[in-house]
């Protein structure tokens, strides 16, 4: 299993919501490029990083941050929030971003989507936040009247990625992730599935693990020492790790 550490980014410091709720938000670290280079030092591959401005507006608003954060981890860096045309693409690419995710566009313009995925293969990830099952948008201030799985399969055709289903009332929230959604999002789409909101013990890693699900995002339980990163890492890096 690949796991992600998160790093949400509000005004330029790394923070955590609650349930995609901006007003309840913790602030953890004015530095987000010291955090990305810790993930990193702890093991992390990978890290997962979310422009919390940039899904509220519509672009991204964090660029000079999130090139610091790519410089200071060393590590392949996925990019969501505020994603929508192609000049957004080509800047995030220019950070040295390595995945980037859409997700309100998607639900606008799946052909786009699709189109963008071709145009940059294996590099565009599929990001479906939902709530009670429906896709929601705008920084998830919006909840749409469409199913979550439907809208992936409308654009999982197309060479993406991965998909990264987050269940905005698992995120943050420390009670563990929507497994059964998980499960059938796993099922209805040929892409990798990433799953993001809610794993915070090595118990939920290792259910999603027997879930078949091959990546997951962890964020608020690292902060607040509720799951430590090197342990988590060893026990989806370790051969045999479901018996």
């Amino acid at each position: 299993m690949f796991i992600f550490p998160a790093i949400d980014l509000l005004d330029g410091r790394a923070v955590r919501l609650r349930q995609g709720d901006y007003s309840q938000q913790t602030v953890f670290s004015d530095d987000p490029a010291a955090v990305a280079r810790q993930w990193a030092a702890l093991g992390a591959d990978r890290v997962h990083v979310v422009d919390l401005d940039g899904a509220k507006v519509g672009r991204p608003v964090n660029g000079p941050v999130i090139r610091k954060i790519v410089e200071a981890a060393g590590v392949p860096v996925q990019l969501g929030g505020g994603l929508r045309t192609d000049a957004d693409l080509a800047a995030a690419f220019d950070w040295g971003v390595r995945w980037a995710v859409l997700g309100t566009r998607a639900l606008r313009d799946p052909d786009w989507v699709r189109a963008t995925a071709h145009r940059y293969p294996d590099r565009v990830v599929l990001g479906v936040d939902a709530k009670g099952g429906y896709v929601a948008t705008e920084g998830w201030l919006d909840v749409s009247q469409v199913r979550a799985v439907d809208l992936a399969r409308r654009v999982c055709d197309a060479p993406l990625a991965a998909v990264v289903y987050t269940d905005i009332a698992k995120d943050g929230m420390m009670s563990g992730p929507n497994f059964e959604a998980l499960v059938e999002m796993r099922d209805a789409v040929p892409r990798p599935v990433i799953a993001s909101g809610g794993v915070c013990a090595l118990g939920h890693v290792r259910r999603l693990m027997a879930d078949r699900i091959p990546g997951c995002i962890i964020g608020r339980a690292l902060y607040e020492g509720a799951l430590d990163l090197a342990e988590a890492l060893a026990l989806a890096r370790a051969p045999g790790a479901l018996g």
